[in-house]
């Protein structure tokens, strides 16, 4: 199964020219051709959290739909991440993940299922300080349980060194920085990561750093292909080959 993935924080639709333009951010979306989406910062903060991206337009404009993840009809997603997938592809599974420190914040996992098997997708934007990244990583980490082969995690990982911050994942995961995709006008850090399960293999990753891009929000968003490996057949079953 050979899936692309993205990750975007919006920055709830705000430009680097301070102009709120949800449609923007849903033209660049449908650019990327992404199968599965992950979205950072799409619902506001206060009240009832409600979306920056309106449910009808996603539903008129691209060809994907929302992972039910939100806890009213305002909301998009939960802790401001929402996952999109393409039409056609099932939604089997979707779960809420706490997360610790000082910072309210969580995370999303969706399970996709394919003609070739199911892949879980885990869309977070982790806090500022790294002692609380570690934590929260652990967390998600704990969640995914004993077996993370299929699972990939996506997001703002907030982690600016290239070497250090992101232990917990580092012995099941393959870690990938696609490249330099904040501050969007002049891009320094790769904050914004993949961590690839070990039956997730990697064909391709990028930034996407078009003009349209680099102006819609303060991050830049990122892609990966990737190409899941066939369930291995249960001992002592042959596999058919």
């Amino acid at each position: 199964m050979r899936l692309r993935l993205a990750s975007y924080n919006i920055q709830k639709a705000v430009g680097v020219d301070l102009r709120r333009d949800p449609m923007r951010i849903l033209e660049i979306v449908n650019e990327l051709e992404a199968d599965v989406v992950a979205l950072q910062e799409v619902d506001k903060r206060l009240g009832e959290r409600p979306s920056v991206l309106c449910r009808t337009y996603i539903d008129t404009e691209t060809d994907y739909e929302i992972a039910p993840l939100a806890q009213n009809e305002v909301s998009l997603g939960w802790h401001g991440n929402a996952v999109l997938v393409r039409k056609g592809l099932d939604i089997a599974h979707v779960e809420r993940v706490d997360l610790p420190g000082l910072e309210p914040r969580g995370a999303v996992r969706v399970d996709v299922q394919g003609e070739d098997g199911m892949l879980s997708v885990v869309g977070a934007h982790l806090g500022l300080v790294r002692y609380h990244r570690r934590l929260q990583l652990q967390t998600i980490r704990e969640h995914l349980g004993d077996m993370p082969g299929r699972a990939v995690v996506m997001g703002d990982f907030n982690e600016w060194s290239t070497d250090r911050g992101l232990e917990p994942l580092e012995r099941d995961f393959q870690l990938v920085c696609p490249g330099n995709s904040f501050h969007a006008a002049r891009p320094v850090a790769g904050l914004d990561r993949f961590a690839l399960g070990r039956d997730v293999g990697l064909r391709d990753a990028g930034v996407e750093e078009g003009p349209r891009a680099s102006w819609a929000s303060d991050h830049l968003p990122i892609w990966s292909d990737i190409e899941i490996a066939p369930s291995a057949a249960p001992e002592g079953q042959d596999d058919g080959r």
